[in-house]
């Protein structure tokens, strides 16, 4: 799925050092979780935390998008920020996550996704899947009294991390790094 807005975790107005060509460049994530580097228009300064439109049609900031970031070439910055952003992200857009505790169902015959989400056990899986039966969950407070399951918001960030960061096998949150849409 494409990208419709970012959120610009470092700024490079001078792009990378030691490359032959250099432009400006943004590193960014999006709300759907992608990490971009993004090339401003001319004469455009862009500050971390800023959301920018990367959507079809006219974009203000941004010229084009170059490609998908490597996590592990993001800048030490961009690294520090970037999960307080996807913090914000949860919480702004509470409503989709707490969806996925109200639809989450089995990956494998062995495995349902909300097993995939750090600290949930078969215990906890029970406890939800019994509880949603009764009633759809309102909130990630909801999902704390029902279930007695701690912080469910840090969870959800935890496992964005974990797939922004490392090779997981499943990903529940973010785009799948070999099918993400091309970007142009």
């Amino acid at each position: 799925m494409k990208e419709e807005k970012c959120v610009i975790l470092d700024f490079l107005p001078t792009g990378y050092p030691g490359r032959r060509h250099a432009e400006p460049i943004a590193q960014a994530v999006g709300r759907n979780f992608s990490l971009l580097e993004l090339v401003p228009r001319d004469s455009i300064n862009l500050k971390p935390e800023e959301e920018v439109y990367i959507g079809e049609g006219k974009r203000d900031k941004i010229r084009y998008i170059r490609g998908i970031l490597d996590p592990h070439s993001m800048t030490n910055f961009a690294q520090k920020i970037l999960q307080e952003i996807v913090e914000k992200i949860v919480k702004e857009e509470e409503r989709r996550f707490v969806d996925f505790f109200n639809k989450a169902t089995i990956v494998t015959p062995r495995l349902h996704q909300l097993q995939l989400l750090p600290g949930v056990g078969k215990k906890h899986v029970i406890d939800i899947l019994d509880e949603r039966r009764k009633r759809s969950f309102e909130n990630f407070n909801d999902i704390t009294l029902r279930v007695k399951l701690t912080h469910p918001d840090k969870i959800v960030v935890k496992r964005i991390m974990l797939e922004l960061m490392g090779d997981e096998k499943y990903f529940i949150f973010t785009p799948l790094k070999k099918k993400i849409d091309a970007y142009a």
